[in-house]
């Protein structure tokens, strides 16, 4: 395997001898004064070898995404940042590209701990343009987050928000705004209303709110507080806006395609809350599709959207009062066993922390299938006691994210980047 991610090294560099490197279908291209990076992470002022090695790393990782890919792309970009000596801006934002890179295959490698170490020590290159450090706050904010490192997000985004205006960038209005909209998040996920809304307000007027995850969060926030117009409209214009972006910066679990997937998945609860249900399937479907697509069936963010789909026919069943009980059984079991929930009756089990929540609400949901069923009330007992004490939300309890009340009231929203009820 070394072997081979030797030569894996030697091919990069030798862009040094101006050969250049395929990736996918295209050659590297380059902007003045931008750099595009494997067609997301437009990088400024970065070495063009580097460049071209971060772009053959991936490209190889993911060329197979097995366990040896991964690790010959990394050996790659290893390499790669031990050729950046000195610290200068140019250097430092090479070596920030190149562990941008690497928190990204670590993330994808399910080695979130490591991808976030990546990520602080972007943050420590302070002569870095600020451009890559917002990818990063937002990244390591958007890992920590699904980490259930919520007092260490908060405090991150808040360090990053002052360091903003501290240093008068807040004349930089996308700069400004994506450091408000951060904050924002980790205070909507903490169930901090008020402090939320006093960071996302105004955000619907702004030209950067499209296509990205202000977007996203503030639809996410008007979702949570049932301004479920405008949250519609947050929702599509992130969706549209991904489609029509070619070049941006974003890494992890806030990348590009990570937006696209979330707001589909968003949207698609939004659609099942308000009973626009042939809606709320089609968009769901089409986030399912896209989940399978890009981490594979087996993914626990599969199981995440699964979890999703099962609430959409539970609300559908009871709104229309029908039935589908082998339908949802089915869809929670799948999820569950995706999200590798641990056995009921194991007490030391451990819980995967990042997808702990939806596990709860899966469990919750289930649990209300059994509890009907006379021969299965004692495992429905089992099961709901389980979720509510691994139930970790502060907003909404867990059972006020599974029954819709009317009017509408407070509503659970599954963010897909960060695998967290919102």
């Amino acid at each position: 395997m070394i072997h081979a991610a030797t030569k894996c090294a030697r091919a990069a560099a030798a862009t040094i001898r101006g050969r250049a490197i395929p990736v996918r279908s295209s050659l590297v291209r380059y902007s003045t004064p931008l750099r595009l990076i494997h067609g997301e992470i437009s990088v400024p002022n970065a070495n063009h070898v580097a460049i071209q090695m971060v772009n053959y790393a991936l490209s190889h990782a993911r060329s197979q995404r097995s366990d040896e890919s991964y690790a010959q792309g990394m050996l790659v970009l290893e390499q790669c940042l031990g050729n950046q000596a000195s610290d200068d801006q140019v250097s430092q934002d090479s070596k920030a590209t190149v562990l941008l890179a690497m928190s990204d295959l670590l993330y994808e490698s399910a080695n979130s701990s490591e991808a976030i170490e990546r990520l602080k020590q972007v943050m420590s290159l302070t002569l870095s343009s600020l451009s890559i450090r917002v990818v990063a706050v937002e990244a390591l904010v958007g890992l920590l987050i699904q980490s259930g490192q919520d007092d260490a997000s908060l405090n991150v985004a808040d360090e990053f928000l002052e360091l903003v205006k501290e240093r008068g960038h807040e004349n930089l209005q996308g700069v400004a705004a994506t450091a408000k909209t951060i904050k924002g998040l980790t205070e909507l996920v903490k169930g901090s209303i008020e402090s939320a809304e006093s960071l996302f307000q105004g955000l619907e007027n702004h030209e950067i709110c499209k296509g990205s995850n202000i977007a996203l969060s503030y639809g996410e926030f008007l979702h949570a507080t049932g301004n479920f117009e405008m949250a519609k409209e947050m929702y599509q214009k992130a969706i549209q806006g991904v489609t029509e972006t070619k070049e941006s910066m974003s890494s992890c679990n806030m990348n590009l395609k990570a937006v696209s997937l979330a707001a589909t998945f968003a949207l698609g609860q939004l659609e099942s809350h308000i009973g626009n249900f042939g809606d709320a399937e089609e968009t769901l479907t089409s986030a399912l599709t896209s989940a399978e697509a890009h981490y594979g069936h087996s993914h626990p963010k599969v199981g995440v959207i699964l979890t999703g789909v099962a609430l959409m026919y539970r609300n559908k069943a009871k709104q229309e009062r029908s039935s589908s009980i082998m339908i949802q059984e089915g869809l929670f079991r799948r999820a569950l066993e995706l999200m590798k929930a641990p056995p009921l009756d194991d007490t030391e089990g451990i819980i995967n922390v990042e997808t702990q929540e939806v596990m709860a609400l899966a469990r919750g949901g289930y649990a209300e299938l059994l509890l009907i069923q006379v021969n299965r009330r004692s495992e429905g007992e089992k099961m709901k006691s389980w979720a509510e004490s691994a139930w970790r939300n502060r907003r909404i309890s867990l059972s006020e994210a599974l029954t819709l009340s009317e009017p509408l009231g407070k509503v659970g929203i599954i963010d897909a980047r960060t695998t967290r009820v919102l």
